[in-house]
């Protein structure tokens, strides 16, 4: 069978060297490529199109990792994403797996968790770090933070841009999308908080914090 080909993403040289050599012990993986920020985690994966991305969920850069995990999604959908990170905390594996994650493991874990994570996402199941699993099972359903409509994450980063006054064309290249993409998330956005016009859509933002400084 053909190894399963994964890029590695941590900011951190000695951490991504310790993964290496972690995964490169067995022919079943092939580490194609490693990046030490969000951006060139995104451009390595659209360059190879691994069928994983090993992602560190804090990594210094102007994204954020779960600001990129969408963008995986929408260019990539058979790069399956692991999250690995020292948060224990199950918002943020929720967070992460609603942003398009299929597996959550905690780095203090890695030694035993990552190859069978790997294993499971390549096979397009789900993983979580056992403790992560047991919290996030136990803890109250996380409220949708005061987000009228229930938008999805790219759908408030698209309101966001249009509100800021820049083009389709604009967020697409900024976001990885077509414009056809962008032009399908305004209409959504439209319909969920059930504006027609720019003017309607800045005002919504406006009020509800989009335009601060983040």
């Amino acid at each position: 069978m053909a190894p399963i080909r994964i890029v590695l993403a941590d900011d951190h040289a000695v951490v991504r060297a310790g993964l290496r050599l972690l995964l490169d012990a067995s022919d079943e993986f092939e580490v194609v490529a490693e990046a030490g920020d969000a951006d060139a985690a995104l451009q390595a994966v659209f360059a190879h199109k691994p069928d994983i991305l090993v992602l560190d969920l804090n990594m210094p850069g102007k994204r954020t990792s779960l600001e990129a995990l969408p963008l995986v999604s929408d260019r990539n959908a058979g790069t399956g994403v692991v999250v690995l990170t020292m948060q224990e905390d199950p918002a943020y594996a929720r967070r992460a797996m609603r942003a398009g994650a299929r597996a959550y493991v905690l780095k203090e874990a890695a030694d035993t968790d990552l190859v069978e994570a790997i294993r499971q996402c390549a096979a397009g199941q789900t993983y979580l770090t056992p403790s992560v699993g047991a919290k996030l099972a136990a803890a109250p359903a996380e409220e949708e933070s005061g987000r009228p409509g229930a938008l999805s994450d790219r759908e408030y980063d698209v309101l966001r841009m249009i509100a800021l006054g820049h083009t389709n064309a604009e967020i697409a290249s900024e976001l990885y999308l077509s414009i056809r993409t962008v032009e399908t998330h305004r209409s959504h956005v439209q319909q969920k908080l059930g504006l027609s016009s720019r003017a309607e859509l800045v005002r919504w933002a406006l009020d509800h914090g989009l335009l601060e400084a983040r």
